[in-house]
């Protein structure tokens, strides 16, 4: 008896082949439409998934899984770890499901079309019991600017500047050439390693402008160059019509609010009256970095009605630099929002800087301030500082101390902020800088609100609106109104100003 059964055993462990019913079109999916989201021309998209479930107790078969144009399809498929456009005979077990991966990559061919919504049809099945599920690709027409590779296959390489070693930084890159020097909204672009300003060009970039950086690429102006960035307000403050965005390639939902996605804007010791206006710069590494020098006479930068979002770093880094600002938000940053380093001379009115940076810990300020440069090892001396002026600013975050000052005592340091918001708990100052920290000199700090909640609207969404009862509203000194009479939206401001770059409305 018990060699029979054995026998048995063996016999069932043995076959090979099993059973599987047809599939009569019962099965079910993960979603009824995969939406592959926005992709630009050429460019391979993400990989999504459908995932597919036999719900009932027997063990089928699926005579036809592919694309509805078959292999002239523009989207691939990896169905059961095979790649293709067209599959027959997929098993699919009782109570289990089947992962399919899709993925695709889509050119336009009317050159008179900026953008294409792509779709084809995945089908499981044949005749009565066909089931489908519908593919959408949004698909973008962009410029595209990339360093070229030489005769040996290496990609030209520009230098950017120097490390705080004093080593060169070579990075994958180009000149723009002078037909390259006007972006314009006729289509976005997309930039490849760093595109660099030559000495005595200008890059201008209109309203309306979109432009996308892949990993590891930026703008770098050069000395005796200059970038300006014309934006203009927008009337739609959802889709930004008149905004210059720059952001990452990367357009799918989940890269939204990535950090670090690309490097930033540098600019080169010697460049100067550079100007941006109306400017939305998201998920850079260090997204505006501006090196300047004595004289401070002359801007490095003068931004206004701008937003800066999400660095993995810094968002505005100002090195012995002369920064204008007006109507700015700097909000988080994975390090400080606004670091103005090494001394300079600099300027915010009605700026909000508020860092509620949630990826990891934070190890700086919201607002950073010194003359001496941190990163010496030697602990050399900076320059001065000969001016850092906040007029009706907000400084906050979600940390105790969100400004820090430090000097080396052996330069000038001249600050002022007037009518301001700060967060500053004063058991978190350090004891070597506390003189920095006399809230109640009124040379150094006049009008001052201290450790009270701002009040914004909601923080994690980078919504730096004040809600109705926030301490900012009608705090603003009146005497900056001529300087900057509309808030970052354009809504008047000129009877009772708000600290920071939103004045309040009852349509908040």
């Amino acid at each position: 008896m018990i060699t029979l059964l054995i026998l048995l055993i063996c016999a069932g462990s043995c076959r090979k082949d099993f059973e599987y019913t047809p599939s009569n079109g019962n099965l079910e999916f993960s979603r009824d439409t995969v939406f592959l989201d926005t992709v630009f021309a050429n460019i391979g998209s993400s990989t999504y998934s459908l995932k597919v479930y036999n719900r009932s107790k027997e063990d089928i078969s699926i005579p036809y899984v592919g694309l509805a144009q078959g292999e002239t399809s523009s989207y691939r498929l990896n169905v059961d770890g095979v790649a293709g456009k067209t599959f027959a005979d997929i098993p699919l077990m009782a109570k289990d499901s089947l992962y399919i991966f899709i993925e695709t990559t889509t050119n336009i061919l009317d050159k008179n079309l900026n953008e294409l919504l792509y779709t084809d049809i995945l089908e499981f099945g044949k005749g009565s019991s066909i089931q489908q599920v519908p593919l959408v690709t949004l698909v973008k027409d962009a410029i595209f600017l990339y360093p070229k590779n030489s005769v040996d296959d290496q990609k030209e390489s520009v230098l950017i500047g120097s490390d705080a070693n004093g080593n060169e930084i070579i990075v994958p890159g180009f000149e723009l050439k002078p037909e390259q020097l006007q972006f314009t909204n006729d289509k976005p672009y997309v930039i490849y390693g760093f595109a660099v300003i030559p000495e005595q060009q200008r890059l201008n970039i209109d309203a309306g402008a979109r432009v996308y950086f892949h990993e590891n690429s930026g703008i770098y102006v050069q000395a005796k160059a200059s970038l300006s960035i014309n934006g203009t307000l927008s009337t739609d403050s959802r889709i930004l019509e008149n905004e210059v965005i720059f952001e990452g390639d990367r357009l799918e939902p989940e890269y939204s609010d990535v950090s670090g996605q690309w490097e930033g804007i540098r600019i080169a010791n010697g460049s100067i009256n550079n100007t941006i206006n109306h400017l939305t710069l998201r998920n850079a590494t260090v997204a505006i970095f501006a090196q300047g020098g004595p004289p401070f006479v002359t801007p490095t930068l003068t931004i206004k009605n701008s937003q800066i979002y999400n660095s993995s770093r810094i968002n505005l880094w100002g090195k012995t630099a002369v920064i204008t600002g007006e109507n700015l938000v700097l909000g988080s940053a994975g390090n400080s929002s606004l670091y103005c380093n090494l001394g300079g001379s600099y300027s915010f009115t009605h700026t909000t800087i508020a860092n509620y940076w949630t990826e990891g810990y934070r190890p700086n300020a919201a607002l950073t301030i010194n003359n001496f440069d941190s990163t010496n090892s030697d602990g050399s001396a900076g320059v001065d500082l000969i001016k850092a002026d906040f007029n009706n600013c907000i400084i906050d975050g979600n940390n105790a101390l969100e400004l820090s000052h430090s000097s080396d005592g052996l330069n000038t340091y001249d600050f002022l902020f007037s009518s301001c918001l700060i967060t500053a708990n004063t058991e978190s100052i350090p004891s070597e800088f506390i003189e920095l920290y006399d809230f109640e000199n009124s040379k150094k700090y006049n009008n001052t609100i201290l450790n009270e909640n701002p009040d914004f609207i909601n923080t994690s969404r980078d919504n730096f609106r004040l809600k109705p009862n926030s301490p900012a509203k009608d705090s603003g000194d009146q005497s900056f109104l001529i300087q900057v009479p509309e808030d970052i939206l354009g809504v008047d401001r000129t009877e009772l100003p708000d600290i920071g770059a939103y004045e309040f409305t009852s349509q908040e």
